[in-house]
């Protein structure tokens, strides 16, 4: 990072005066905790006795000699309670809200999981939780809908614009601005101001540093590759970042929707340009006018128009490469990891699963492909059902 809360020149911090202090008092307050030994000590308590880390690292036998060519490995965060990665950070977050004293925790969700996992975080913390998702998300993923308000979320359906993380993250700021005082807002991925980037990349970091360690003990070396999926770019940049310093091919995701024309995809990096939302510099999808445009994507966790800050920093810098993957082939992916593994993954990591299988055969068999396999995919079995005809 260079400068306060810079990725190169991606980064920053674009927000109303309003929330300055707030932000000012959440770097402090984090920079504080996170070399704190009761802080670490109740978060790696709760991820591992209320989360289930360590998640495994998966030899995927099956689907390798399918395809031929190099090793294919998951790590397992669809194992995790709640189904998904999310609640590595909604925990994290979840827990820094309540040692800085706040009593009402609000947070935005696309696919879902995110707001399942803030549900369970609050629940389990005792924090007052309200959530607030597109309502053309929330109709694709009524499911989690109703386990939020089971868990005893309350959660806002949000009707302008496109209905979708977009503007769900428009309201859970509006909503943040209002009520300062005693609210958090739990980011769900790593975009936003300073210091919320930062903050994602670390709690979600733990997949990486497990990965790595795993692989070693495993195969006695570090992977060729790691693919991850990438909408805001949360469970990516955590499986990446701890190797960076590696010589490790870094590949993420994009959701290359049903065309490249804007508003058929959310492909922010390949397609997109830079700009400003959301209170970072980075690449957006916008058009010629600077307009925030419509997104596409089977997955609604990738259904975002723009991405996290170090993404475009790792892009620019060469140190990432950034793909994108249509909604037939993630879709195509589902169904081949269910019927040679017996695993359904959520559509958001069957597009990373996607490249994987197109990259493996090109390569040598001692090669290491690790996907991260970020969430289950019982969430999304209606899609893929309707898509199959059955």
């Amino acid at each position: 990072m260079s400068g306060k809360g810079r990725f190169g020149r991606f980064g920053g911090r674009f927000v109303p005066e309003t929330l300055i202090e707030a932000l000012e008092e959440l770097e402090e307050s984090y920079a504080r905790l996170r070399e704190s030994e009761e802080f670490r000590s109740e978060l790696e308590r709760l991820l591992r006795d209320y989360a289930g880390r360590p998640t495994p690292l998966y030899f995927a036998r099956n689907l390798t000699r399918a395809l031929g060519g190099a090793k294919i490995y998951l790590k397992r965060e669809d194992l995790l309670h709640g189904g998904a990665h999310k609640i590595n950070n909604a925990l994290g977050q979840a827990l820094l809200a309540k040692h800085m004293g706040k009593r009402r925790v609000i947070a935005e969700t696309g696919a879902g999981q995110h707001g399942v996992a803030t549900a369970m975080a609050c629940a389990v913390l005792g924090l007052e939780c309200r959530v607030y998702m597109g309502e053309l998300d929330a109709g694709r993923q009524s499911v989690n809908v109703k386990r939020m308000r089971l868990l005893g979320a309350e959660v806002v359906e949000v009707r302008s614009g496109t209905r979708t993380l977009k503007d769900a993250i428009n309201e859970a700021i509006r909503d943040w601005v209002t009520n300062v005082r005693d609210t958090y807002y739990l980011l769900g991925s790593c975009v936003g101001p300073h210091p919320y980037p930062t903050i994602v990349r670390d709690f979600q970091s733990v997949i990486g540093r497990e990965c790595r360690s795993q692989l070693l003990e495993m195969e006695g070396t570090l992977p060729d590759y790691v693919v991850a999926c990438v909408g805001g770019g949360s469970n990516a940049i955590g499986i990446f970042h701890p190797f960076l310093e590696d010589d490790v091919k870094l590949i993420g995701v994009e959701a290359g929707g049903r065309g490249e024309g804007l508003g058929e995809h959310a492909a922010s990096l390949v397609r997109g340009s830079e700009g400003v939302l959301h209170g970072a510099y980075t690449y957006v999808l916008q058009d010629e006018e600077g307009q925030i445009a419509d997104t596409w994507s089977v997955a609604p966790g990738l259904d975002y128009p723009a991405v996290g800050p170090e993404h475009a920093y790792l892009k620019e810098s060469g140190r990432a490469q950034y793909v994108a993957v249509s909604d037939e082939d993630a879709l195509k992916a589902y169904v081949t990891l269910a019927r040679t593994e017996g695993i359904l993954p959520a559509l958001e990591p069957a597009h990373a699963l996607a490249y994987a299988m197109e990259l493996a055969p090109s390569l040598k068999p001692d090669e290491i492909v690790v996907v991260n396999l970020s969430g289950r995919g019982d969430k999304d079995l209606e899609t893929v059902l309707r898509w199959l005809g059955l």
